[in-house]
C-alpha cells in the first residue's frame, strides 16, 4: 500500500501536467487565431486599393505629398518617394485633408482642411507634425499655394458674399489678407517663379494676373480651346493645364503668353488632371482618374483607382507612381 500512494502521485502529478499543458495549448492555438484573425482584417483594409490625387514637390524632386483614401477614410494627405516607396500617413484625420502644397525650403506643408466644420487653410511641419490652422472665416478655404520666397500664400475663397470664389493672398502666418480677384469664378491659382505673377483658373481658362498692376491676360478661350489648373515650369516660361478641347481631359503645355500650346500627356482608359512641374522642369505630375464601366460602377478595384503617374516633359514617357 506504501507503494501504491507515491505512484498513484506521481500519476496524478502527470495527469496534472498534462492537463495544464494542454489548457496553455489551447490559449496559444486561441491566441494564434486571434492574431490571424487580426492579422487579416490589417492585411483586408490594408489592401484596399488607395485613391490618389493632387501630388506636389517637394524641393528635392525626389519625393512627392499627395492626398490619399483608402476605405470609408475620407482623405488624408500622404509622403512618398518618386519611385512609389516610403509610402507614410503625415496626416490621421476623420475629417478631409486635402490640397498639399509643399514649402519652398521643403520644411512646411500647408493644406486644406475641414476638421474644424468648414474648408480652412492650414500649415504643419514637413512631417505632420505642429499643425496650425491660418485661416478662420464660415466660408470655404481652399487650394493653398506658396509665394516663391515662402512668405505668402495664395488661396481661393468664398467669402464677401460672393456665389463664387476669389483668390486671396495673405502671409505665411495667416495675417495680412489681401483680395486680388472679385469678378467671375477664379480657383487653383499658382505663383509664377518671379512671385511677380499668379496663373489662375478663371471659370474654364487660363487667366495670368500681375500682381503689381492687376493687370489681366488670358491665355486660353472656352469653349472650344479650354484651360484649368495651371502649374508653372521652374524657370517661368511655360505653363502646364488641364483641357477638355479633345472631349477628355488632357495636359498641354504653352508658353507663358499662352502660344505654341501642345498636347504633353492623354491616356486612352481615363481622364488627367492636378498637373504639377516637378522641381528640375524634367517631370510633370498628374492624376489619371480611370474609366469604370457602368457594370463595375462602385466596385474598389486598382485598376479604377485614381492614381498618380509622371510624365517626362521632353520624351512623353509616362510612369505610374502609385503603388
Amino acid at each position: 500500500m506504501r507503494s501504491a500512494a507515491p505512484q498513484a502521485r506521481r500519476s496524478h502529478d502527470r495527469a496534472d501536467r498534462h492537463a495544464r499543458r494542454q489548457r496553455l495549448l489551447r490559449a496559444a492555438v486561441a491566441g494564434l487565431v486571434v492574431i490571424a484573425i487580426l492579422t487579416g482584417v490589417w492585411l483586408l483594409r490594408d489592401g484596399e486599393p488607395s485613391r490618389d490625387g493632387a501630388p506636389h514637390w517637394f524641393p528635392d524632386g525626389r519625393s512627392l505629398v499627395f492626398i490619399s483614401e483608402v476605405g470609408e477614410r475620407m482623405g488624408d494627405i500622404y509622403r512618398m518617394n518618386l519611385d512609389g516607396s516610403g509610402r507614410r500617413r503625415l496626416t490621421d484625420h476623420a475629417a478631409i485633408d486635402g490640397a498639399p502644397a509643399v514649402s519652398p525650403d521643403g520644411t512646411r506643408i500647408a493644406f486644406e482642411s475641414e476638421r474644424d466644420g468648414n474648408s480652412e487653410i492650414y500649415v504643419m511641419d514637413a512631417d505632420g507634425r505642429n499643425v496650425r490652422r491660418l485661416t478662420n472665416h464660415p466660408a470655404r478655404d481652399s487650394s493653398p499655394a506658396w509665394s516663391p520666397d515662402g512668405q505668402r500664400l495664395a488661396f481661393t475663397s468664398d467669402r464677401e458674399n460672393r456665389a463664387s470664389a476669389d483668390v486671396w493672398i495673405m502671409n505665411a502666418d495667416g495675417t495680412g489678407l489681401e483680395r486680388i480677384t472679385d469678378d467671375l469664378a477664379n480657383w487653383a491659382p499658382q505663383f509664377s517663379p518671379d512671385g511677380r505673377q499668379l496663373a489662375v483658373q478663371v471659370n474654364r481658362d487660363v487667366v495670368v494676373i500681375d500682381l503689381e498692376t492687376r493687370a489681366r491676360r488670358r491665355l486660353t478661350s472656352a469653349p472650344e480651346r479650354d484651360g484649368m489648373n495651371p502649374t508653372w515650369s521652374p524657370d517661368g516660361r511655360r505653363i502646364a493645364f488641364v483641357t477638355t478641347r479633345n472631349r477628355r481631359a488632357e495636359i498641354f503645355t504653352m508658353d507663358a503668353d499662352g502660344s505654341n500650346q501642345q498636347l504633353l500627356v492623354s491616356m486612352a482608359a481615363g481622364n488627367v488632371i492636378d498637373p504639377r512641374w516637378s522641381p528640375d522642369g524634367r517631370y510633370v505630375a498628374f492624376v489619371l482618374v480611370p474609366d469604370i464601366p457602368p457594370e463595375a460602377a462602385g466596385e474598389r478595384r486598382a485598376e479604377y483607382a485614381p492614381a498618380i503617374y509622371t510624365v517626362e516633359v521632353d520624351t512623353g514617357v509616362v510612369t505610374r507612381i502609385s503603388r
